[in-house]
């Protein structure tokens, strides 16, 4: 699982949980994956993110230092923070794991890099 895709999941269909989000990484295995630098794809990526969800998931897989805690002004001309963004959402793989819910504590495991986000039905 990439840290961008952490951005785009929750486990608000869940019973009782009102926002689900951001979800804590617990990583037993990961790796890193070499991916061609796109400095266009990175800076239009950007305003989509959550930028405090996407710093939480850096902290939880080891990589906090990587980045600021809020995006700065100018980012589109910091070639610098562009690479460590690249690094980060597209680099950065858990392949295995779990994400776990904030507000319930309920543990979504990761196998092979994806995540199972199916609910039983007593969770919907």
């Amino acid at each position: 699982m990439k840290l961008m895709t952490h951005n785009m999941l929750t486990s608000k269909g869940m019973k009782n949980v009102k926002e689900g989000f951001p979800l804590k990484i617990q990583a037993e295995e990961m790796r890193n994956v070499d991916i061609d630098y796109d400095r266009d794809f990175i800076t239009r990526m950007i305003p989509k993110l959550d930028w405090k969800a996407l710093v939480f998931a850096a902290q939880c897989v080891g990589h906090k230092e990587d980045l600021p805690d809020t995006l700065p002004e100018g980012y589109e001309n910091d070639n610098e923070l562009l690479k460590r963004l690249h690094h980060v959402l597209l680099e950065v793989e858990v392949v295995s794991g779990c994400l776990e819910c904030p507000e319930t504590q309920r543990k979504f495991p990761i196998s092979n890099g994806i995540p199972n986000m199916l609910l039983n039905e007593d969770e919907v």
